[in-house]
Formats: C-alpha cells, structure tokens, sequence
C-alpha cells in the first residue's frame, strides 16, 4: 500500500448534470503543457547556427577544392536544419494559437517557436554565406 501523500485532488472547473440520471460530467482543469514542436524548433535552430559556423570555418580555411566541398556538405545539412526549425516553428505557432474546447489540453511554448524559427533562419543564412565565402576563397 502506497504512503498517503499530501496532494489534494483537483478540483472540478465545471460538473454538467446528465438529464434524467443521477449522475454528471465532471471536466477538470488541465494544465497547459509545453509545445513538443516548438522545443524542436528550438533544438534544430541551435544545431543550424552551429553546423553554420562549421560551414564558415571549412570556407575560410579550406583554401583548396576540399574546403569548398566539405563546406557543401555542410552547408546542406545548415540548410536543412534550418528549414526545419522554421517549419517546426511556424506548425508549433498554429498549434499554440489554436482555441480548443475546454477539456483539451493546451499548449504553450509561444517564446520558444518564434526563437526556433529566427534561429533556423540565421543559421539557413549563415549557411549560404558560408558557402559563398568558400567559393570566393577558393576561386581567388
């Protein structure tokens, strides 16, 4: 038997008798819970800026065709990442906005998806100027 503890049970927001019973429909206060989608937006937006500051550094230091390559490589992965993020984001925007029902579950995460999103986009940017400075280094 499990210890008593000191949780109180929650309260009911709003009990709706059914007609002709002697019973109701009791709906409960949910909690908001955190987007799942935007903290993803998050996470890739962070891993793009990072792989884009990879992509940078093979631009400006790999001065031979293999820099440009390996800054390719990258920059797709930048790119991807990025997109991403600013797709996660925007779908994790719709998903907090969207009014629901009173015993649905709300999310929250607002915060967290419009930085995901401007994240995934930096690092997209970051990505493409990366790959243009390999380029450039590499034809000069």
């Amino acid at each position: 038997m499990p210890p008593p503890t000191d949780a109180q049970p929650l309260a009911p927001k709003r009990v709706e008798p059914v007609a002709g019973t002697p019973f109701g429909v009791v709906h409960l206060g949910v909690p908001p819970v955190t987007s799942g989608l935007a903290v993803g937006a998050l996470v890739a937006g962070i891993a793009s800026i990072l792989v884009s500051v990879l992509v940078i550094c093979f631009g400006v230091t790999g001065g031979s065709w293999t820099g440009v390559w390996a800054a390719g490589a990258f920059a797709l992965l930048g790119v991807l990442t990025g997109a991403g993020a600013i797709a996660a984001g925007m779908l994790a925007l719709r998903q907090i906005r969207r009014p629901l029902p009173p015993p649905a579950v709300r999310f929250t995460g607002r915060g967290l998806a419009v930085s995901g999103a401007s994240c995934g986009g930096a690092g997209l940017v970051l990505s493409l100027i990366g790959l243009g400075l390999a380029l450039l280094f590499s034809l000069s």
